[in-house]
């Protein structure tokens, strides 16, 4: 049997699928006997946007719906960091749409126990699990307000070891990473490794809007970013614009996955499935992601790269200058070299996020501030 497994779907306008998707890539996902999307943003009518960093999307409804119909989409993976952009009513409109139209759901719920609850598909060549989570941030689900299935190294892997007794192939999808960043950080490969060693039989990630490598590790398949599918929001990085489908074959063999890239075109968003030689040239990116992967030495250094990059950008968010409204100001302080940084105050901010006890205090402390 087949599955296609897909990164990150936004269809958040009108959209005619029939006319803008590939007509080949209709006919992949018809041969498949199970497809599986990420269904990035809520579908609702809820206009009660949450407080947070970054924008509140949802999708449009038709839409939506007329892709899941054409595309045969039989399962929506729903732990990611937009779920809950409309607070609970969001999430709760999201269940009930795909409820309506037949397709399932794994990765949220309106509390922690739904939220985390195992996708069981029985099929002939026996029961496959799905377990979903994601990254905290801003959609994870409480024991009492909606969400997300939260990443937590400890109750993920406990529930992969328990689904591993019921089932005879785990699915772990994962939805975090370092957005346009080809790569895993060591931290990522690490803890993704650990899913394989307490009987994950593959590992997927997405969420960071541009393609990685994979691996494989104990026999376990590691596929670290499938990228974006289908995002219908214009974007200035290249990256964002092309995805990969994961087509894992499953039989009395075991599990064998390859991958079909796919490409949206700018403005209209036509999806199609990649030939010859730009297929390729994709392919080829991916492996030199792979070569880098299989190389400790390699990834830290790139890693270390990516840091030096990143690193004005994320001291820029410990500045007071982003409590500042007024951007003529913030910006006439940056223009002039005032940050408000200091290394003894950055030495406190490293205690506070370093510290696990002092972590717990902060998440409770301005985590409760922010609502009030």
């Amino acid at each position: 049997m087949r599955l296609l497994i897909t990164g990150d779907l936004v269809v958040n306008k009108p959209y005619n699928p029939t006319e803008q998707i590939d007509q080949s890539l209709i006919d992949l996902f018809a041969q498949s006997n199970i497809n599986i999307v990420n269904l990035e943003a809520p579908v609702t009518d809820s206009i009660n946007k949450i407080l947070k960093t970054g924008p509140n999307i949802k999708s449009h409804r038709e839409a939506t719906q007329d892709l899941f119909k054409v595309l045969k989409v039989d399962v929506a993976t729903l732990a990611n960091n937009h779920v809950f952009d409309y607070d609970k009513q969001g999430v709760v409109d999201t269940l009930n749409f795909c409820y309506s139209i037949g397709v399932k759901t794994v990765g949220a719920g309106i509390n922690l126990n739904e939220a985390s609850q195992t996708l069981y598909l029985d099929t002939e060549e026996g029961k496959i699990a799905i377990v979903n989570f994601a990254e905290n941030e801003w959609a994870s689900a409480t024991e009492t307000t909606a969400g997300a299935h939260p990443m937590d190294i400890i109750y993920n892997t406990r529930i992969i070891k328990e689904v591993k007794k019921k089932a005879n192939y785990v699915i772990v999808i994962v939805h975090g990473g370092h957005e346009y960043y080809n790569l895993p950080s060591p931290r990522m490969q690490k803890q993704y490794r650990f899913y394989a060693d307490q009987g994950a039989d593959i590992v997927i990630g997405h969420h960071t809007h541009c393609i990685s490598g994979n691996e494989v590790y104990k026999g376990v398949p590691i596929y670290y970013s499938l990228g974006n599918f289908l995002f219908t929001k214009n974007n200035i990085n290249d990256d964002w614009y092309t995805g990969l489908i994961l087509d894992v074959g499953i039989s009395n063999n075991g599990i064998r996955p390859q991958l079909h890239p796919v490409r949206q075109q700018r403005e209209s968003f036509k999806l199609s499935l990649l030939k010859g030689d730009v297929k390729g040239e994709v392919l080829a990116r991916i492996e030199n992601f792979n070569d880098i992967i299989s190389d400790n030495q390699k990834l830290q250094a790139k890693w270390n790269e990516y840091i030096d990059k990143q690193s004005i950008v994320y001291l820029n968010y410990w500045s007071p200058l982003s409590f500042i409204k007024n951007r003529y100001i913030s910006g006439l302080c940056r223009k002039l070299g005032i940050n408000f940084l200091n290394k003894k105050g950055m030495a406190l901010f490293l205690n506070l996020i370093r510290c696990e006890a002092h972590w717990d205090m902060n998440k409770e402390i301005i985590g409760k501030y922010l609502k009030k």
